[in-house]
């Protein structure tokens, strides 16, 4: 089939499918075609930005638990899913919600900071495509292994594809074997630059990691299961960008932080919008300790999340 004969029949299957309301069935008979294909097409609609899904997200604001979470602690705004119960399942809603919050965050001409992770890569995977111009995506940790199916600097590519942005990763591990290495790898003015740049990001986008055997810092090699056991014995409660948090939000004083490679936590902080998403409910405590350090201004979770932040400790 000829490119341009291939591209109408996408755009016609995705026009009866969308537009008139037609089932998948229907859109196979009218163009002749198999469900199968009518399917493949749809996926293609999507993937190419013919068509753009986004969420109303006003309706997960106006309700009373999304203003108790932003007086409480201080936030801009909060987006819960599931404060009803016609959600079966509010934590699947969450990536989708989250990259329609995030679209309606960000700009032209902006510079956007990311911060890798499974919640990350599930918002980029469904994150629809928006045609902005001059926007640049920055990763704002090192890389590490990929036990998940994508790799970590995939987080900050795929988004930049979304937003027809620049990309630019972090080409260094998020974690070196000694403190001098680290030290030295800092130096490095092509490290040490983009370090820099982060506090001059307009947005950041980032999840908090839990200090368990299933945190992505362990799953990727970056600590043992026992490793992480010992820094929640002196205080650990949470991860941002690859670093491990107290409760308060501080940055724990441990050999593993500053053999890091990673955004300063103070420049994290001066990034003016900070949207932090939290899809399990095991990030309660983490999430606690990421509120408390000051790192989100805008928060994406679910209905059980921002009733146990409101619970009494």
């Amino acid at each position: 089939m000829a490119k341009a004969q291939a591209d109408r029949i996408v755009h016609k299957a995705a026009w009866l499918y969308y537009t008139h309301g037609l089932r998948q069935d229907e859109v196979a008979q009218r163009l002749n075609i198999s469900r199968a294909s009518v399917a493949l097409y749809l996926r293609r609609a999507r993937e190419s930005g013919i068509v753009t899904i986004s969420t109303a997200t006003h309706l997960f604001r106006g309700e009373q638990l999304s203003r108790l979470v932003e007086d409480r602690f201080g936030l801009d705004a909060v987006w819960i899913a599931g404060g009803d119960d016609a959600t079966a399942d509010p934590a699947a809603e969450i990536p989708l919600l989250a990259a329609s919050v995030f679209l309606e965050m960000v700009a032209s001409g902006q510079s956007v900071g990311i911060a890798w992770g499974q919640t990350v890569y599930n918002i980029a995977d469904v994150m629809a495509f928006a045609d902005l111009e001059g926007v640049t995506v920055v990763e704002l940790c090192g890389n590490l292994g990929a036990p998940y199916s994508y790799r970590p600097d995939q987080c900050t590519m795929e988004i930049a594809r979304r937003l027809n942005a620049r990309g630019l990763n972090f080409y260094a591990p998020l974690v070196l074997s000694t403190v001098e290495l680290a030290d030295a790898l800092r130096r490095e003015p092509v490290i040490g630059e983009q370090l820099e740049s982060v506090a001059g990001c307009d947005l950041s986008l980032y999840s908090v990691g839990t200090l368990d055997a299933d945190s992505h810092v362990v799953k990727c090699g970056a600590l043992t299961a026992d490793e992480l056991a010992r820094l929640k014995t002196q205080g650990g409660a949470g991860v941002i960008a690859g670093q491990i948090i107290d409760r308060a939000g501080d940055l724990l004083d441990c050999d593993y932080n500053r053999r890091a490679i990673s955004a300063d936590l103070k420049d994290l902080k001066k990034i003016p919008r900070r949207l932090l998403v939290v899809q399990e409910a095991s990030k309660l405590e983490p999430l606690r300790a990421a509120l408390a350090g000051g790192f989100c201004t805008h928060l994406v979770a679910t209905a059980a999340i921002a009733r146990g932040l409101l619970a009494e400790d």
